[in-house]
């Protein structure tokens, strides 16, 4: 991390300020995702979003004349990675906007980057609250069109307590993901506060293929319910061993679940789980029922909230640049903080003051190897 800053550190000191708009030519926005790796329908999901997004506000003209054009990286879901590809869209491309990334560890890689170069980055689904704002500052240049965490555990712990009656909980975290580990601990907090208890805490890393010792020690503990905040490789592999162990409780979770191959790799041993997320497909609203049809012509399947985050990620950086008068810099920083109910797939966003966007989240029940709507929770 010390070489990411240093390098950022020079770049800002090199590159020149200048407007989008002044050019002729394209909005060139820069997009890094996991497009390969453990998790790499994570990036490919945000890809798809985020090109969905580029044709249709391009077949309408674009902004102010100026169409997009997208130039794709793939991080392979490391850290470091994520980092090389942001300097080099920052350095060499000179791209007005970055998208990206998903994981909370790799877009806090990113952000110091675009901080530095004044390079305005929009995650569409990272919910560390660090990602825009690090010892009590806010990173000027670096928002979010998705909830945090601190909301996210306590949407979960809430279903838990008040919807789902359950007293006794477990969690099974990842102790080498800030995702998780940041989910784990306000899930926790909010639990406790509401009357119930955890009495079991067991960890894992990403990766292992074998959980049944942190299993079998918690099905000791006679928990009603496991919360299991990680990703969908490893929950899925999480649920059939659990079964394999005779362990029925519900496992909950959040949205690094959300993944069509959650249900290939778990199967049936998925049903009866609940996990938190941006949007449901179940929804009847015109706006979602729009992009899934969309989406479902363009790549075949269903969009999952990794996608739909994307591409509302790009509509509302296009409504920023037509309201700030450039497509880039300190004009598209600030009108992107200015950013007001914006009516997009995944709610009405309104970014806060800490770059945040405040909107509601759901809640869904896993049944016949899919998510249906559970829950809405509001902030």
């Amino acid at each position: 991390m010390r070489i990411t800053r240093f390098a950022a550190v020079v770049l800002a000191l090199s590159l020149p300020v200048q407007s989008a708009f002044a050019a002729d030519g394209k909005i060139l926005v820069g997009v890094i995702g996991s497009l390969t790796g453990a998790e790499a329908t994570f990036g490919q999901s945000t890809r798809n979003g985020v090109e969905l997004a580029a044709s249709e506000l391009n077949a309408k003209g674009g902004v102010k004349g100026k169409t997009f054009e997208l130039k794709v990286y793939d991080d392979q879901g490391k850290p470091e990675e994520a980092a090389t590809a942001m300097t080099r869209l920052v350095a060499q491309d000179k791209v007005s906007l970055v998208i990206g990334e998903v994981a909370s560890s790799r877009s806090l890689a990113m952000a110091p980057i675009a901080e530095a170069n004044k390079v305005p980055m929009i995650t569409p689904s990272s919910t560390n609250p660090r990602v825009t704002k690090e010892g009590g500052k806010v990173r000027q240049y670096v928002f979010r069109v998705c909830f945090i965490d601190p909301f996210q555990g306590t949407v979960m712990a809430k279903f838990a307590k008040n919807d789902l009656k359950l007293s006794k909980m477990a969690i099974l975290r990842d102790v080498g993901n800030d995702y998780s580990m940041g989910l784990a601990q306000y899930f926790t907090e909010k639990f406790k506060a509401l009357g119930g208890s955890i009495i079991a805490d067991e960890s894992y890393k990403a990766g292992d293929q074998d959980f049944k010792a942190q299993l079998t020690a918690l099905k000791g503990k006679k928990p009603e319910a496991i919360y299991v905040p990680g990703y969908y490789t490893d929950v899925a592999l999480i649920a059939r061993q659990a079964r394999e162990l005779n362990m029925n409780q519900p496992m909950l979770g959040g949205d690094g679940w959300d993944s069509s191959k959650l249900y290939e790799i778990g199967g049936s041993a998925m049903d009866g789980h609940y996990f938190s997320n941006h949007y449901s497909t179940d929804d009847p609203s015109p706006a979602i029922q729009n992009f899934v049809k969309k989406y479902k012509a363009k790549y075949g399947e269903m969009p999952d909230a990794l996608a739909a985050l994307a591409y509302d990620a790009l509509f509302i950086a296009a409504d920023a640049m037509g309201r700030g008068g450039d497509a880039g810099g300190d004009a598209l920083r600030r009108a992107l903080a200015a950013t007001k109910g914006y009516k997009g797939v995944t709610g009405v966003i309104t970014i806060d003051g800490d770059h945040n966007a405040v909107k509601p989240a759901v809640v869904l029940k896993i049944a016949g190897r899919a998510p249906h709507y559970a829950a809405t929770v509001r902030p």
